[in-house]
């Protein structure tokens, strides 16, 4: 199976204009995003119902209103908050749509600080608040002109990133020193979400993951479980699990395959896992996966 890179590679938009706006509805479309960074801005914002993301290994529970506001790099995920269902939209930009031509001097001065994270801002901006008041209005004109083609609608949508890129601005401070080192090691722990994704369908140990970062073991487990809030392992079959929904939801494969190639070699222990992630046995939740793609037909983005 193919899985998308945890550093998101995917263009939203097109390469001369960077930008997407992506519906989403946890879990009637898609059960979760697990963690994953990506060189966009991304600022989510609940629309209804409340989810569960996490940011640089804090969670967040956001409810209708809320926005979280991801910067380039930032280690983030979506999911499910408990048994609550949420709808949300993803706002993507790439830093490039700021910039003029080589040189300019907006572009350096207020945009790559944030891409080189010399700058930094909250992520978490709860309804009410001084950044979401003047924030909104931008947020809802991209939201209403979403589907608009950006053949007539380019002005309006710079516009608005520019205003919110300004507002993100006034709300940030320069990075002290170069990075803290804690998020230093956390950069260095996306070596072990790779190892992950690459390695899903292997035994992997606690020892060669923390070798991919560079980190002793018993360090390597109090960061991973600080940045991701489960055990490696906990983590790891958690990630399985996420493929193994994928598969079900999207491909005709026997239950036992799909096991198989998530990683699982012990079908019993696939079925209680899974049933006790998702609630539902995995031909249950296939059929549910695709009676609600035959209801609806928003898509999320792994944003």
């Amino acid at each position: 199976m193919d899985n998308a890179s945890l550093q998101e590679t995917k263009v939203h938009g097109t390469p001369a204009f960077p930008y997407s706006v992506y519906q989403g509805r946890i879990p009637a479309w898609i059960p979760s995003f697990p963690l994953h960074w990506h060189e966009s801005f991304e600022i989510i914002y609940c629309d209804g119902g409340s989810l569960q993301a996490t940011l640089w290994g804090r969670a967040y529970r956001l409810g209708a209103g809320d926005l979280l506001v991801v910067l380039p790099q930032a280690v983030h995920s979506i999911e499910q908050a408990g048994t609550a269902q949420g709808e949300y939209y993803n706002i993507m930009f790439g830093p490039s749509l700021f910039q003029g031509g080589r040189g300019d001097p907006c572009y350096d001065k207020y945009v790559l600080p944030f891409v080189k994270g010399q700058r930094q801002m909250e992520g978490f901006h709860p309804a009410g608040s001084a950044f979401t008041q003047a924030a909104m209005p931008w947020v809802r004109s991209l939201l209403t002109h979403r589907q608009e083609s950006l053949a007539e609608g380019e002005l309006l949508v710079k516009s608005s990133l520019f205003q919110l890129l300004h507002i993100m601005v006034q709300h940030s401070l320069p990075t002290e020193g170069s990075q803290p080192p804690l998020r230093l090691a956390y950069g260095r722990l996306k070596n072990a979400l790779c190892c992950i994704q690459n390695s899903c369908q292997q035994e992997i140990s606690i020892r060669e993951a923390a070798s991919q970062c560079g980190f002793s073991e018993s360090y390597f487990m109090k960061l991973f479980k600080d940045l991701t809030g489960k055990s490696f392992h906990a983590y790891l079959v958690d990630y399985r699990l996420e493929m193994a929904a994928q598969q079900l939801a999207e491909t005709s494969y026997r239950v036992i395959d799909v096991a198989e190639n998530a990683g699982f070699h012990n079908h019993s222990y696939f079925t209680r896992a899974f049933q006790k992630k998702y609630q539902m046995t995995p031909l249950a939740y296939r059929k549910a996966a695709r009676a609600g793609g035959e209801q609806g037909t928003g898509a999320g983005c792994m944003g």
